[in-house]
């Protein structure tokens, strides 16, 4: 189960990834940082369970930046939306 669960974070990422390559979106779209929050908070979730503090610093990084890119976005929309 948890291979299955660390395949979903890892596509999650991967595919907002290409998504990016292909120009479907861009890295300040909304969609993309979620993606990568998801993704990235999942496998961290994965690296604890499994024990795995190299991973964990990895996707604990990335889930933080990813996070810290949501809230930046929100807030600018909620800028807008109050303007």
């Amino acid at each position: 189960m948890v291979q299955v669960v660390s395949l979903l974070g890892s596509i999650l990422i991967l595919g907002a990834y290409i998504a990016n390559q292909i120009r479907r979106i861009g890295p300040l779209d909304f969609s993309y940082v979620l993606l990568n929050l998801v993704g990235s908070a999942i496998l961290a979730v994965v690296a604890v369970i499994e024990q795995q503090w190299g991973f964990l610093l990895l996707e604990g990084v990335w889930a933080l930046v990813s996070l810290w890119s949501t809230v930046k976005l929100l807030m600018k929309k909620s800028d807008r939306v109050l303007s």
